[in-house]
């Protein structure tokens, strides 16, 4: 029978690839567009880097080594079944934001030639559901890994780049769609309905 252990870290690594295999087509088309705000260079390449160590290196290094084993503990079947749970939501609101947003999406700070702002579909109610889902996903690390470190790593480097990142996202777009957006935020919540 196989472990929690090698369970857990299975299905992160599944959870990952398809989150992976969803973005690339996104990412493929956003390399060709052209840009008319970027403001990926300087801190935020640095918040990303953080967000990626978390979310990727630590965790993927605790996957393919143990390591370090120190921080680990005994895995729990209800936390694995949570796990997948808080990763299938994930990956079902990484799909419908990506859906929504179309050529409009990019890894960072960026603003696209004919850029719109979207407010509809998931993003009807919801800001930055993206975020909602890279939320998600850091979550679902937390719950298949059993190691303090590897599987909380992805909620500190998300964290990092989140709250570094969340204001000056929306003061891009404050001044790239002024009014439409003040009425827009007005209007809805950042990343979890009722609460934030």
């Amino acid at each position: 029978m196989i472990s929690l252990v090698v369970a857990g870290k299975a299905l992160w690594v599944i959870f990952i690839v398809s989150w992976y295999l969803l973005r690339r087509p996104f990412d493929r088309r956003a390399q060709r567009a052209k840009l008319t705000v970027d403001r990926r260079k300087g801190a935020d390449t640095v918040r990303l880097a953080v967000s990626l160590f978390g979310l990727g290196i630590i965790p993927a290094l605790y996957v393919a080594t143990g390591q370090p084993r120190f921080a680990s503990y005994a895995p729990n079947p209800v936390l694995i079944a949570l796990g997948i749970l808080a990763g299938i939501a994930a990956l079902i609101l990484f799909r419908l934001t990506h859906k929504a947003l179309g050529q409009m999406w990019s890894v960072s700070l960026q603003l696209k030639q004919h850029h719109k702002l979207i407010t509809t579909g998931i993003y009807k109610r919801l800001r930055h559901p993206m975020y909602s889902a890279f939320w998600l996903m850091a979550l679902t690390q937390a719950l298949l890994l059993p190691n303090y470190i590897a599987g909380l790593s992805g909620l500190a480097g998300f964290g990092f780049l989140f709250f570094l990142r969340i204001g000056a996202e929306e003061r891009m777009m404050e001044e790239a769609f002024g009014e439409e957006y003040r009425q827009y935020r007005a209007r809805t919540w950042r990343v979890l309905p009722f609460v934030y």
